[in-house]
C-alpha cells in the first residue's frame, strides 16, 4: 500500500500548493471540492506569501553565485600579488638591499622569511592591507621603492578583492536572511498541506480501490510513495514527483 508523504523542498511545497489552489480556481462547482471555500482561500494567501519569498531567495541566491566566480578570480589575483611582494621584500632583504628593520613597517616578523598566512580571505584582508600601508610608510621614511611588482600594482588587485570581498558579504547576508524567512515559514506550509490533504482523503474515504482512491486524490496534489519492496501497478509518471 503506498504512504503519503509531505512535501521535504520549499520548491515542492509551492507546487503542492499551487496544484491546491489551481484545482480549486478551475472548479465548476466550489462545493464539490475535497476541502472548504476558507481552506482555499488560507491556500491561495499564504501560497502568494511563500511564493514571493522562495523567489526572492533564489535570486540572492543567484546573484551570490554569479558573483563568486569573479570573486575566486580577484581572490587569487590578490593573493598571488602580496605573496609575491613579500617574497620579493625577503629577496631584497636578504641582498643588504633593504634593512631587516623595515619590515616593522609591514608588522612582519623581522627574522622570519615567510609569507604570512593569507589563505583565508580574512588573513588576506588583513594582510594585504598591512603590506600596502608598510610599504607606503617605508617610502615616506626615504626607502627605495620595490618595483617587481609596484606597490600600485598590488594594490589594483587588492582594491579589486577588497570591492569583492565586501560585495560577497552582502550578498551572504541578503541570501542567509531571505533563507530564514522561507525557513520560518516551512511549519505553516506543511501544516497548511496536513490539514488539506487529510480533508482530500476523508474526502474519498468510500472509494473501495485502493488504487483509485489514491489517483482521486493525486489530483489534488496529494503525494504517495511505494516502499522498493512493493510492487506497483502503476506507471512512475502516475505519482508527482517533488
Amino acid at each position: 500500500m503506498p504512504y503519503r508523504r509531505l512535501p521535504n523542498t520549499d520548491q515542492a511545497r509551492v507546487r503542492a500548493l499551487q496544484t491546491i489552489v489551481e484545482m480549486g480556481e478551475s472548479a465548476s462547482d466550489i462545493l464539490a471540492l475535497p476541502y472548504t471555500l476558507h481552506m482555499l482561500t488560507k491556500a491561495g494567501n499564504f501560497l502568494r506569501i511563500f511564493k514571493q519569498k522562495h523567489n526572492y531567495y533564489k535570486i540572492c541566491y543567484q546573484k551570490q553565485s554569479q558573483a563568486s566566480k569573479k570573486y575566486q578570480v580577484t581572490t587569487r589575483q590578490a593573493r598571488l600579488y602580496i605573496s609575491h611582494f613579500v617574497q620579493v621584500l625577503n629577496l631584497a632583504i636578504q641582498r643588504d638591499e633593504i634593512p631587516a628593520a623595515d619590515k616593522s613597517y609591514y608588522e612582519l616578523e623581522e627574522d622570519s622569511l615567510n609569507v604570512p598566512d593569507i589563505s583565508s580571505d580574512t588573513s588576506l584582508y588583513f594582510w594585504g592591507q598591512k603590506i600596502i600601508d608598510g610599504e607606503h610608510k617605508r617610502i615616506s621614511y626615504g626607502g627605495a621603492p620595490i618595483y617587481s611588482p609596484t606597490i600600485a600594482k598590488v594594490k589594483v588587485f587588492f582594491d579589486l578583492f577588497k570591492e569583492g570581498y565586501e560585495n560577497q558579504k552582502n550578498l551572504q547576508r541578503l541570501t542567509a536572511t531571505s533563507l530564514e524567512e522561507v525557513a520560518a515559514m516551512r511549519g505553516q506550509a506543511d501544516e497548511l498541506l496536513l490539514e488539506i490533504w487529510n480533508s482530500i482523503e476523508n474526502h474519498f474515504k468510500d472509494i473501495e480501490s485502493i488504487e483509485e482512491r489514491c489517483d482521486a486524490c493525486r489530483k489534488y496534489g496529494v503525494v504517495y510513495y511505494y516502499r522498493t519492496s512493493e510492487k506497483r501497478k502503476r506507471t512512475p509518471s502516475a505519482t508527482l514527483e517533488l
